[in-house]
């Protein structure tokens, strides 16, 4: 079967092509991709990987066929993709770190890119790999049954589609993660996407302070629609952020506090969560910030733990089921983060909007039809 997808070269370059979706093998599903996700990362691995790959790693749609070893899925099924596909068998799943499977996640060398099977997907008559196994810019793909999640049929796909990474790992930093307790005071340093669901999901674990940090006043008053109990701005010039460090502590009884999220991707502020915490809090780097940082020792004193979870230590089976509950229950904000939504054909706009800060989350609608659009 031919479809449309996004394809990139890995130096910076990408097209709308046609590529050649095979048949699933035994324990694989073919997904009719409804809606994907817009991310930094795929902007990153875009410029970065050095070959050939369909785009995307955040994506929803409707099962359209199942290999003969898929007994839990039915053709029909709507489903929501994870990227970080656990094997289930290595050392890190039998430990339940499913995020960082040995086998299948970026901590096993290169693991970000995959082929389903042979053939699976081809550009012309070569095979193509997708990213992070997923390749979600693209009408159909072809997936790892445990990269698959089955959701109600009344979340829509827009929804479904962003909760794979940037929900997550917000949401989950917090409550996997941290485990913020509730009456504790946090600060979330960048109020983007990411950073929205980290300030959904203190204000949910019942924190008395949640403190949205941002260079942007607009932004700010977005986190407060979200849970932020205060807003501080940054002076985008101050990576020491000593004027925020001062408000914090006006707001924190002067020790700090309890917990800091650095949610930026910005190097320069990856020490900055430990500025912010309290003697014996605890900072957590959201954003998954790779270059070289130079740490001042004094900033860990007295007790202070600094931790950099993967993808909000996700457990798929378990974690999403838990933010679509929130989600109809109306506690948990998704529609609200939708900011714009694009197509295959304008989604270069949709990359150019992310990077132009415009966005809170960008979403490529595949399937207008099933997308309700």
């Amino acid at each position: 079967m031919q479809c449309n997808a996004i394809v990139s070269d890995g130096r910076g370059k990408f097209e709308l092509d046609q590529i050649e979706v095979g048949s699933c093998g035994p324990d694989e599903i073919c997904i009719k991709i409804v809606a994907a996700g817009i991310c930094h990362t795929d902007y990153d691995s875009m410029r970065n990987w050095n070959k050939r790959f369909v785009v995307g790693h955040e994506g929803a749609g409707v099962v359209s066929a199942i290999g003969e070893d898929v007994t839990d899925i039915e053709v029909g099924d709507h489903v929501a993709l994870n990227w970080a596909v656990p094997c289930g068998e290595c050392f890190q799943c039998r430990e339940g770190n499913l995020h960082i499977c040995e086998v299948n996640s970026p901590v096993c060398g290169d693991g970000l890119c995959g082929h389903a099977h042979a053939n699976a997907c081809q550009s012309g008559s070569e095979p193509i790999e997708r990213s992070f196994h997923l390749g979600t810019m693209s009408e159909y793909s072809i997936v790892r049954r445990a990269a698959v999640v089955k959701i109600d049929k009344s979340i829509p796909f827009t929804c479904a589609a962003i909760v794979g990474c940037g929900v997550m790992t917000g949401w989950g930093s917090v409550i996997n993660a941290a485990k913020v307790a509730a009456g504790s005071s946090v600060c979330v340093l960048g109020v983007g996407g990411v950073g929205l669901n980290a300030i959904q999901a203190a204000n949910l674990a019942g924190a008395a302070k949640v403190i949205a940090i941002d260079i942007s006043e607009e932004r700010l008053e977005q986190a407060k629609e979200f849970g932020a109990t205060h807003g501080v701005l940054a002076d985008p010039d101050d990576s020491n952020l000593t004027e925020v460090v001062d408000r914090v502590k006006v707001l924190t009884q002067g020790r700090g506090a309890d917990y800091a999220f650095e949610c930026t991707a910005i190097p320069a502020l990856g020490s900055a969560p430990l500025r912010l915490i309290r003697s014996a809090g605890t900072a957590v780097q959201v954003s998954g910030i790779e270059q070289h940082i130079d740490f001042d020792c004094e900033l860990f004193e007295w007790d202070k733990i600094y931790i950099n979870p993967l993808y909000g230590m996700c457990n798929p089976q378990r974690d999403f089921p838990r933010l679509f509950d929130l989600y109809k229950s109306k506690r948990l904000l998704l529609d609200e983060l939708v900011t714009k939504t694009y197509t295959l054909e304008n989604f270069g706009q949709g990359i150019e909007d992310m990077l132009a800060g415009k966005l809170a989350k960008g979403v490529v609608i595949i399937d207008k039809e099933l997308a309700g659009e």
